[in-house]
This record gives structure tokens, sequence and C-alpha cells, in this order.
């Protein structure tokens, strides 16, 4: 059934499974050009059970958003699916499809990858066998490993599908990786892009720096600094390597936070490029970083370790009826105390920052 799509907005769903090929060359510059990513959330009923219809209609309010990929199997989408006799498979192949239908424009297609390196070497290859342009690898199973250990396993992953490095920060189950591993690291041929997570300015820095003094101009930086979206999207960052001067900049972002209010989110980024290649930003920009990280603070339960993350999420996709509740495969992992009342607090404080008028209007024919 071809499910009909207004022409307010860009997203165009077809009855066609073909996805719109891309070359090694075309991933770069569709990197590098900048998009937004939003990490897709899982979607369950009230008995935990996969929610394949709201699942879908998730994924196509990021598309009709503007979102020009969508990264699935990541932490947003509990990392519990990968679990042996999980989900991984069926909604990296559910999220494959309805990129498929999406026939205007080319969406690059990010896998979530974890495990040691035989696990990570299966799931690199179930997400290259369903269409998926590059996997993002979380080494958060090698702590231990020497930095020569890692980033052969990091090699292993690039043989079977190009890379897009992770930067987990250390508070949800990420590791210390200093310059010295980020050196060794960019050097790596199928590299494709780096997102950086760690939440920690001097970190930030370090991988910064290793892409640079690399001299490559084919590996695209994307923020996941939750608490520093938009300040990320603006800053250059300029080193001095031999006799050159070399500067680098985020092309976008993979963002849990971009996964609720997509459409608002896409904007921000394109306006963030334009003041980006146009002079130095907006005093109204730096209001608008703060702004944001404030409502990812309770979006993500920065107060609580972020042990409400999800949850929060979840929560404001429930609010515009995207999902029905904010339930995960673990039952212990709700809604902090107060949290839904921050959330209150945001949409009266930031109502710029929403988009709930945009879900309102489409909804139902995204459920379709």
């Amino acid at each position: 059934m071809q499910l009909r799509i207004d022409s307010n907005y860009d997203s165009c769903f077809t009855d066609s499974q073909r996805r719109i090929e891309m070359t090694d060359e075309q991933l770069r510059k569709i990197l590098l050009d900048g998009i937004a990513i939003p990490a897709h959330p899982l979607v369950l009923d009230a008995s935990r059970k996969f929610d394949e219809r709201r699942q879908r209609a998730l994924s196509r309010y990021y598309l009709a958003a503007g979102a020009g990929g969508l990264a699935v199997g990541v932490h947003t989408t509990q990392f519990a699916i990968h679990e042996p006799g999980g989900l991984y498979e069926p909604v990296l192949q559910l999220a494959a499809e309805e990129m498929n239908r999406v026939s205007d424009r080319p969406l690059v297609r990010i896998a979530g990858v974890i495990g040691k390196t035989e696990q990570a070497v299966r799931e690199a290859g179930i997400a290259r066998e369903a269409g998926y342009d590059a996997a993002l690898l979380s080494v958060s199973a090698m702590k231990g490993s020497s930095e020569d250990e890692l980033v052969a396993h990091c090699k292993a992953i690039a043989d079977v599908i190009p890379l897009f490095g992770f930067y987990l920060q250390e508070s949800v189950g990420g590791m210390d990786l200093p310059y010295s591993f980020w050196r060794k690291f960019v050097e790596i041929e199928n590299l494709v892009a780096i997102k950086i997570a760690a939440f920690d300015r001097y970190k930030t820095i370090d991988v910064i720096r290793a892409l640079a003094e690399s001299e490559r101009e084919d590996v695209a930086l994307y923020t996941g600094n939750d608490d520093n979206i938009i300040q990320d999207l603006l800053t250059t960052y300029r080193f001095k390597v031999g006799e050159k001067t070399i500067e680098k900049q985020f092309s976008g972002g993979l963002l849990g936070h971009w996964a609720v209010w997509t459409k608002k989110s896409v904007e921000l980024l394109e306006r963030a490029k334009a003041e980006k290649a146009n002079g130095p930003a907006s005093q109204e920009m730096m209001v608008i970083n703060n702004e944001t990280t404030d409502a990812n603070a309770v979006l993500f339960d920065a107060s609580n370790s972020f042990r409400g993350c999800i949850p929060g999420l979840s929560e404001v996709l429930r609010r515009q009826g995207l999902l029905e509740g904010t339930w995960c495969l673990d039952e212990n992992e709700v809604l902090s105390p107060g949290q839904s009342e921050e959330i209150d607090r945001l949409y009266r404080s930031y109502p710029h920052l929403t988009d709930d008028d945009f879900v309102k209007e489409h909804l139902d024919e995204w459920l379709t």
C-alpha cells in the first residue's frame, strides 16, 4: 500500500523497497556535507514486545522531519537487543525497509555494532547484508585490551563494513580512549566518520587533533556531545601540523537527543551550518545552545547518572502519540522521580524547540 505524504515536507514514500545505492565517495561526501542522524529508539508495547507498527511510524517521523539517515541498534535502541535471540536483526531490517521507501534522496544507514571481535564482526556482516552503509562501533566490550588490540579489533570490523568511530562517555559504559589510540585509529582506511560523545572538552579535542594530524580530509566528525550540541556545530578547531595550519569542524550530529523534536533539530543543524559558513555565530544561537543543553539534562536524566535517559526520550514521544508508553526491555529502566515534571517545564520554557504540531498533523499517516 502506498503511504500518502503531505507535500508540505520533503520525504516521499513509495512502494519500492529498493534503496538508493551509494558509492564510498558519495557516502563520504554526504557525511562531510553534514546531516542529522537520530539515534533510533526501540518501541515496545505494554507486554514489552516489539511494536512493529509504531516502530515503523517512528522511522517515518524521522525521515519526514528531514533526517539524513538513521542510526539503529545503538544505545537508544537498547543494547539488550544485541543479546543472543534478541531483536537486532528484525529491528535493523525494519528500519532499512522504511529508509528504502524514501525515493527523493539518498539516506545514510548506520548500524550499531558491539561486543568482542567475533560478535562485532558477525553483527557487521548482518548490517552489511541488510544494506547498511557503516557500523557505529562501540569498543566498550574490549575494556582491558591494549591500544594495538583495540585497533586490530576496529580493523576487523572495517574489513566488513565502513567504520563510524564512536567515543562513548564513561558514565554510560564507555572507556577512556587517549589521544595515542585515536592517532592510530584515524589511519584505518575504511573509516568514514567519528562520533564524539565523550561529554568532555579535553577528550573531544584529543580526537579532533588526532584527525587533523593525520591530514585526512575524507573522514567526517559528528557530535554526540548532547551537552554541547549547537556549540559543537558552530566551533572551528585549528591545529598546527608541521608547516600547515589545519582546521576541523563537526559536519553534523548523530544523537539520542535528536530522537525527539527532530524537525526542529534538523532546522537547527541547517541554521548552524549557514551561520558557520557566513561568519561568527549569532548570540541567539549561543542562547539556543544553552537551552538545548538544559533540555538534554532533563531528557537524559543527567542529575541521576543518566538512568532515565531512554524513558525520558520515550516520554516525549508518548506525549506526541508516536509511542503508547515508555516501556523498556529492562523493567527497572523507568522515568526518575520528578523527571516527568521537568519535561513539563521544558514544554513551558522552550516551545520553540518542540515539533508537536508537525507530529500531530501527520501522525495518522505514519501509523497507517
